[in-house]
């Protein structure tokens, strides 16, 4: 099955919609990632933090997939930053994963109470691009603040910034930033599943603005999310562990939205974040030893 792809700042050609493993338990993880390839996918977006990275290689490998065909991208968590310290954690990643070679690198979030170990595991990252050990590097939950602070005090301008986004939550305002400096939006959370997470709360998987739009094109509200994401240029990182759930979160290519129905799904921002605030992430609280490969 063809995908749409997004070429990076750097020329480097993603696949725009990508399997996501969060949460995904380890014991389940290889079998996920096998079927999803086997289905078409060829984006797997993994993490040290999420503990699955050795997980995921196992799937690669078990499905047969030539290397070159799939994009791995993970993330460096905040415990490894600092230049020596990411440098060491790209070989553990690498070690997880087998590979030689990441396509996509980033930090895993802005570290603002220790900013400048920030920066250094950012340098560190550029040193891994330059040797040719990754084929990009970005960052993931970064805020305008950050952005600008990063942009202004080191070289190479991040190709991906993965956040929290969906049709509840549009972060406008960190969209522009992102493509003003040709930094590829990667939706994180994209059909909305974090406002399913909390009692009381109001789900967009039962939107009626979505549900209606779905009904238009025999679609269902999840397929409807993710092809808004794609027709407004982001990267999205759907997550699913069911084999029907992976078929259809990846079956959103053969129809469009019109100019009106993104616009009414654009109306739907409730400036509510689901998940952690940016500024709450320190080391005392979030730190956490990542394992050796």
């Amino acid at each position: 099955m063809t995908q749409n792809t997004i070429t990076l700042n750097n020329g480097v050609a993603m696949p725009a919609l990508g399997l996501g493993v969060f949460q995904t338990p380890p014991d389940v993880t290889t079998t996920v990632v096998d079927q999803a390839l086997h289905l078409g996918y060829r984006h797997i977006d993994t993490a040290a933090a999420y503990a699955n990275e050795r997980e995921v290689g196992e799937g690669i490998r078990r499905a047969g997939i030539a290397r070159d065909d799939v994009f791995i991208e993970t993330k460096v968590w905040i415990s490894d930053y600092g230049y020596d310290e990411t440098l060491h954690a790209f070989d553990k990643t690498a070690g997880k994963l087998g590979v030689d070679q990441l396509d996509l690198f980033i930090l895993h979030q802005a570290l603002p109470s220790a900013f400048d170990r920030t920066l250094a595991a950012y340098r560190a990252l550029e040193e891994l691009l330059a040797d040719g050990k990754v084929r990009a590097i970005g960052v993931s939950n970064f805020m305008p603040e950050h952005l600008d602070r990063l942009l202004a005090e080191t070289t190479v301008v991040p190709a991906v910034n993965q956040i929290e986004l969906h049709p509840y939550f549009q972060q406008a305002e960190l969209q522009k930033l992102d493509a003003a400096s040709r930094i590829v939006t990667q939706a994180w959370s994209p059909i909305g599943g974090i406002t399913s997470y909390r009692e009381s709360a109001k789900s967009t998987f039962d939107d009626p603005t979505i549900l209606e739009i779905g009904r238009q094109h025999g679609k269902t509200a999840a397929q409807v999310m993710l092809r808004w994401h794609l027709q407004e240029g982001r990267s999205v990182i759907p997550k699913s562990v069911k084999p029907a759930r992976l078929a259809e979160n990846l079956d959103v290519f053969d129809f469009e939205l019109t100019t009106a129905e993104i616009a009414d799904i654009d109306a739907l921002d409730t400036g509510v974040r689901g998940g952690p605030e940016p500024d709450v992430i320190t080391l005392e609280t979030f730190g956490r030893d990542i394992p050796e490969a």
